[in-house]
């Protein structure tokens, strides 16, 4: 399944404001470090296998760079267990 263009810049929209990684206690909001279209454009490739299944994927597809790139986590192991469900949420009426 597939999003338009404006489908792709609503979920976007929706993971940059509400979805964050925290590191050491501080919330770092995806929108802010500039992985929100990244894991849009994870999730919309995986809509079809249901929102629970996308979001998992989708967080393991994003490797995100450390320690100016030396090293690469994927974004599940960064993102709290909380906001798992929250991008579930995000991602049901799109599936």
């Amino acid at each position: 399944m597939t999003l338009d263009a404006s489908a792709l810049e609503e979920l976007s929209r929706g993971i940059a404001d509400r979805i964050y990684i925290q590191v050491s206690g501080w919330h770092l909001y995806l929108g802010d470090a500039g992985l929100a279209q990244t894991l849009a454009i994870e999730c919309a490739a995986r809509l079809d296998q249901g929102a629970e299944v996308c979001a998992r994927q989708s967080l393991e597809a994003v490797q995100v760079p450390i320690g100016g790139g030396a090293t690469r986590l994927p974004l599940a192991r960064l993102v709290p267990s909380g906001q798992l469900r929250d991008l579930e949420d995000l991602l049901e009426p799109f599936c």
